[in-house]
Order: structure tokens, then C-alpha cells, then sequence
């Protein structure tokens, strides 16, 4: 089975989602990271996987849900770390991000499904922005990552060339719109009426009204 790895950052006032201030203050936007973050958490925990790990920047907190364990992210630039998450697993993984809370089940259930990996090497989820919200490896090799200029608009469009380049074979997931910020936060809260998320956004704008 592929292991689930959730790379994340404790949501801390004034360390995750600077970006959504303005229009909310930074506790609003730490907040909202760890509604999207429990939204991720809680599909991850909900799917088939030999093992699920969030790779955190910072301390566990109240929004980790049982069957879920906890691996610190290195030191470096995001494409260590994220070629550091892969690491951890010597097997199929798929890694995604906190910043798409209205994944759900069926997102990300064509990498997850008995035969995911038969005529696949790799899954890819593009974002709007030009990134990716998720990346699958059939054989995780850190090299694919390590060096690639990251959040980056051409960062989704390097991976992909990395993928095609150590001759992979390369499904696609949805196009997903990362909630960086105000903006994307009112269309992801949208697209996801029924998450923590969506709810905690209603609630933060409704306020500011």
C-alpha cells in the first residue's frame, strides 16, 4: 500500500499563511491554516494507506487526529525538505500539501486504488498558481526534487520535466487552487461548503461585515 505524507507547518500566528494578511489578521490566518490543515488530516486519515505522516515544521497540536504520526521536516529549502519527506518512506508514496482543504476522498483516490502504481510511476497534482498540491512516486527518489526552484509559477512545469526526464510514467490529478491568499481562500471556501475551512471562513467574513 502507498504511504501518505502530509508536508505542513504548525499554524502559528504570524509563521503560516502571511500571505491571507490583510484582509484577516495574522491569528485569523493561522486559524484558517489549521482549519485546512484538520480538512487534510482528517481525508488523510480516512483513506487506505500503509502509513500516514504529517512532516512538520513546528509542534504537534490538537488538530493531529489518531492514526496519523509525526515526523519533524529537515532544515533547507522546500525541495529538501520535500525530497527529505520522500525519504521516509521506501515504498509508493504520495505527498500533498495543507494548503488544499477541499481535496476529499475522491481526489485523491485514483493514486490510492489497488492498481495505481501498474501502469504509473508517478502522480501529479497541478495548482493554479503553476505549483503542484501533490506528488506521487511509485520508487521515491529524492534527486526528482532536490535543486528545483520552488513556489515558483514554473515550479509544477520543472517537476514535470524532472518526471519526464528519468522516464517516468506520469497520471495526472485534478487542477487544484492552493489557498495562498484572501482571494483563493473565498473560492477554495466555496468549492468546499461542508469543510472546517469553509465553515471558519463564513465566520471570519461574516464578522469583518
Amino acid at each position: 500500500m502507498t504511504t501518505l505524507l502530509v508536508i505542513a507547518k504548525a499554524p502559528v500566528p504570524g509563521r503560516v499563511k502571511t500571505r491571507l494578511t490583510p484582509p484577516f489578521t495574522a491569528s485569523e490566518a493561522a486559524r484558517l491554516a489549521e482549519a485546512a490543515l484538520s480538512d487534510t488530516l482528517r481525508t488523510v486519515a480516512a483513506l487506505p494507506a500503509a502509513r500516514r505522516v504529517v512532516v512538520l515544521d513546528g509542534a504537534p497540536g490538537p488538530w493531529l487526529p489518531p492514526g496519523v504520526d509525526v515526523a519533524p521536516q529537515c532544515g533547507g529549502g522546500l525541495d529538501e525538505r520535500l525530497a527529505a519527506a520522500f525519504a521516509l518512506s521506501d515504498g509508493p508514496a504520495l505527498l500533498v500539501g495543507m494548503d488544499t482543504p477541499q481535496i476529499g476522498e475522491a481526489v485523491l483516490a485514483p493514486a490510492l486504488a489497488p492498481g495505481a502504481w501498474r501502469a504509473h510511476d508517478a502522480w501529479f497534482g497541478p495548482a493554479v498558481d503553476g505549483g503542484f498540491w501533490a506528488l506521487g512516486l511509485a520508487r521515491p527518489d529524492p534527486r526528482l526534487l532536490r535543486g528545483v526552484p520552488m513556489s515558483r509559477p514554473t515550479t509544477g512545469a520543472a517537476v514535470r520535466r524532472r518526471l519526464a526526464g528519468a522516464g517516468l510514467r506520469v497520471a495526472d490529478l485534478p487542477l487544484l487552487r492552493d489557498v495562498d491568499t484572501g482571494h483563493d481562500a473565498r473560492l477554495v471556501a466555496a468549492q468546499a461548503p461542508g469543510t472546517r475551512f469553509a465553515t471558519l471562513h463564513a465566520r471570519l467574513t461574516a464578522g469583518a461585515r
